[in-house]
């Protein structure tokens, strides 16, 4: 006999309302534990006392997997349930900065979207990470302007 008494259509439903409240409990996105809190610095970082490095985060292919699989499933998930064009603020935020942090190694960067425009800010080591910037926030679908606070600090 079958114990499962949800049906298999009301799975998905489930773990996507459960991904979304994970998400929207992040108010800044950022790619490492000592980025800028805000968009609205001067790049200048704070060292947090007691966070866990994420140095290698990035270069990790299996996080890299998992972050590419994470803005595939909430497009998909907007797709359904939504204007696929029109997306919110936390969930651009959160993909861009998934897509900065698989691309863009041992970056310090916070990401904040409003009204389909992304602004970045923070450092990263060198001029050709930060010249990657735009190009890959442009690569998420919803995003309209990119706004690139960042600076190179080697």
């Amino acid at each position: 006999m079958n114990q499962n008494t949800t049906p298999s259509f009301m799975q998905p439903l489930v773990l996507s309302i459960l991904l979304a409240t994970t998400i929207s409990a992040c108010s800044t996105a950022k790619t490492s534990s000592d980025a800028p809190d805000s968009t609205n610095g001067t790049g200048q970082t704070t060292k947090t006392e007691g966070t866990k490095s994420t140095k290698d985060d990035a270069q990790d292919p299996i996080r890299k997997k998992q972050i590419e699989s994470d803005i595939r499933a909430r497009e998909q998930r907007n797709n359904i349930g939504g204007n696929p064009v029109v997306r919110s603020g936390e969930d651009l935020a959160s993909e861009v900065r998934g897509k900065l942090e698989a691309n863009i190694p041992n970056s310090k960067l916070s990401v904040d979207a409003k009204d389909a425009t992304v602004t970045v800010s923070g450092s990263v080591a060198n001029q050709a990470q930060l010249d990657k910037i735009k190009p890959l926030a442009l690569q998420i679908k919803g995003v309209k302007n990119v706004l690139v606070k960042a600076a190179v600090k080697p």
